[in-house]
């Protein structure tokens, strides 16, 4: 029985943030593999080439579509190719975000081009894809699911991190008015919301410390990328038929101690202490 409902065979499934080798990358594969038509969205060829390339090459039934989805331009690319795919479209699942090294700072010091580019890149690709889907989805009174990607960081404090913690934490709020207004269409939306997860992105100021994540983490270790498509592929299958507008926090455990933050409020996870001074300046 679980199998079946873990089976999407004849489903199309978008995917954005597909490409970069994290949680996206794991995401595709292990929706393809469970026999969803995956329509992989991402910005960058290279990345394409380097990590979903040897999916396609290995069998499973992905579309690669490089494009922006922080742009109209973009989303309709992607939904142009989802509608064009073998199955009936079915899902989303909105990886697209993040931040990178540069947008940790005191919020004194956060620009309104700061905040907006975090915004666009962590809320807006979320909302407008999910607007797309759902769209879709209603014009043809096809059943569905949209995950959105959230963070710990938009469930708690996120300090020297404020424009990424808020725009995360709009995920959320998002998440919870689309389920509503959707539910009646059939059309579940629900959110994850990662803790420390080892992906390429969070290796730019994330450095190496088993004692450190032994001592912050409940579980004693961060994520694994496939834990998260783990839970990101439950939420879009049948398996969970009768959740919609939560988020569910897949963090080992980090909330439950929340140490991670050291005598001067800094994560405990920053790579080094150049870092960490520069952030507080």
């Amino acid at each position: 029985m679980a199998q079946q409902l873990m089976d999407f065979t004849g489903r199309t499934i978008i995917v954005t943030g597909a490409a970069g080798g994290g949680i996206g990358t794991a995401t595709a594969r292990m929706l393809a593999e469970a026999g969803a038509t995956v329509i992989a969205a991402g910005r960058t060829r290279g990345k394409f080439d380097e990590n979903i390339a040897p999916l396609i090459t290995g069998g499973l039934s992905i579309v690669p579509v490089i494009a922006d989805v922080g742009t109209d331009e973009g989303v309709a690319q992607v939904m142009e190719a989802a509608l064009a795919a073998p199955g009936t479209l079915y899902g989303l699942a909105n990886v697209a975000g993040g931040a990178a090294p540069q947008t940790w700072m005191r919020a004194e010091r956060v620009t309104r081009a700061d905040w907006r580019a975090l915004f666009e890149q962590n809320l807006e690709t979320m909302f407008f894809m999910s607007q797309a889907v759902a769209r879709e989805l209603r014009a043809r009174s096809l059943p569905g699911a949209i995950v959105g990607v959230s963070s710990i960081s938009g469930m708690n404090s996120a300090p020297y991190h404020i424009a990424y913690g808020t725009a995360k934490a709009a995920v959320v709020a998002a998440t919870r008015t689309l389920a509503t207004e959707l539910a009646l269409d059939h059309i579940r939306v629900n959110t994850v919301a990662p803790g420390t997860t080892i992906t390429p992105g969070s290796g730019a100021y994330i450095d190496e410390d088993v004692e450190r994540d032994r001592a912050a983490i409940a579980m004693g270790r961060r994520a694994q990328p496939e834990e998260q498509a783990g839970v990101i592929a439950f939420l879009l299958s049948d398996l969970s038929s009768y959740i919609t507008g939560q988020t569910i926090l897949v963090d080992g455990g980090l909330n439950l101690k929340w140490t991670h933050l050291g005598a001067d409020n800094t994560s405990l996870f920053l790579k080094n202490e150049d870092f960490r001074a520069a952030i507080q300046r």
